[in-house]
């Protein structure tokens, strides 16, 4: 008994795809403003050193509770670069990895192909200087973010989803910057494709 409900559970994963988890992939840009982290100079100004815009690509774990309310755990990695040129520096690239969670709320109930949907959470940054690694030299920073999106079921267990969310952060410094201050804002503007089980 418990193999054939297994198998019908398998069987009609698609018809409920709203009710059940999802497994996302996720490819954008990263926009970054008020960006400026400091500077490196004994005489200088807040955006002597600065981080420019980048992509990003990530993943998203979700499940649904009731028929217009969600819940996602999301991992994203954002390159980006460690700009310099502002005092006769260069351009460097560098990264940082973002983890959190978010609830969303949906505007049709999960019975609808198309989902739009606004959400908001809270993440950590762990950014990661030029040469340096996640276990040395890199900052963790935590923040919030909001947004909205849709997604839209395809066939069967497959389906799509556009986002655009709102990131606030504290910035880093890496115990060598100096004059740091102010909150990080980072616009996430990414598609991607999704499984429902």
């Amino acid at each position: 008994m418990r193999k054939l409900s297994l198998l019908l559970a398998l069987a009609f994963a698609g018809a409920a795809w709203g009710q059940t988890g999802e497994l996302w992939f996720s490819y954008g840009e990263s926009l970054l403003s008020n960006a400026g982290i400091g500077t490196l100079q004994l005489v200088g100004t807040s955006n002597d050193v600065k981080l420019d815009d980048g992509y990003r690509f990530g993943f998203r774990f979700g499940f649904n509770q009731g028929s217009h309310f969600g819940h996602e755990v999301q991992y994203a990695f954002n390159h980006t670069q460690f700009d310099t040129t502002a005092i006769g520096g260069t351009k460097t690239a560098m990264h940082f990895h973002q983890g959190g969670y978010n609830f969303l709320y949906y505007l049709l109930s999960d019975k609808s192909k198309v989902r739009p949907f606004g959400t908001a959470g809270v993440q950590f940054s762990d950014f990661v200087p030029p040469g340096g690694s996640v276990n040395y030299g890199s900052q963790n920073k935590f923040g919030a973010n909001f947004g909205a999106g849709v997604k839209v079921h395809v066939k069967g267990m497959w389906a799509v989803r556009f986002d655009v969310r709102e990131y606030v952060s504290g910035k880093p410094d890496f115990n060598t910057l100096a004059m740091t201050s102010g909150p990080l804002w980072q616009t996430e503007v990414s598609a991607g494709i999704g499984v429902g089980f």
